[in-house]
């Protein structure tokens, strides 16, 4: 089997007129690593996003607790001051 060496003739129209070229080739194997590269980027994200969702959850739970405790120490303050009077 003779194979031929030779570099494949190209379409001076499309190059020329790129606007008019509406066929695009896809590299399967670009595309799949691309794909690939994507699905890992957004599972980065979301194992990120839990992260943050999960810190901002303890942030909230420790902030809503510290100002029921400031209430209830402010609350029994006053009530205190009110039975010296």
């Amino acid at each position: 089997m003779a194979t031929d060496a030779t570099f494949p003739e190209g379409d001076a129209q499309a190059e020329l007129n790129l606007d008019q070229n509406k066929k695009f080739g896809v590299d399967p194997v670009s595309s799949e690593i691309a794909s690939d590269k994507v699905k890992a980027n957004i599972e980065k994200r979301e194992s990120a996003k839990a992260k943050r969702d999960a810190a901002q959850t303890l942030k909230k739970t420790i902030i809503i607790s510290a100002v029921i405790v400031a209430v209830a120490g402010a609350a029994f303050a006053i009530g205190k001051k009110m039975k010296e009077k």
